[in-house]
């Protein structure tokens, strides 16, 4: 059990640098084709231009993976793991450590 909150600890440790540094610029490049896009510092990137940017947005929001979990379903918090719909065997599962299954 204290392996579990040290190796938690560690993450943490290690993950924080990367957290305060919002206030990173992105980096503005272009593509192979040539197109303006900005890079930020958490790994996703968007076009420069206007027009592009609601176009690619546009396009983005029709897969169900970029409008977050539907209603009634559990998980996906802050944009990281799955969405758990009910009848699922994750679904309500109680806790980690085995107490109220």
């Amino acid at each position: 059990m204290k392996l579990r909150y040290i190796s938690l600890l560690a993450a943490l440790i290690f993950t924080l640098p990367a957290w305060a540094d919002e206030s990173a610029k992105p980096i503005e490049t272009t593509t192979a084709s040539g197109e303006k896009i900005l890079l930020h510092p958490n790994g996703k990137w968007e076009y420069v231009d206007k027009v592009k940017k609601a176009e690619a947005d546009k396009i983005a929001k029709q897969y169900p993976e970029n409008q977050g979990c539907p209603h009634g379903t559990q998980g996906g918090v802050l944009g990281i793991g799955r969405c758990i719909p009910p009848g699922d065997k994750d679904f309500n599962r109680g806790s980690i450590s085995g107490k109220g299954r």
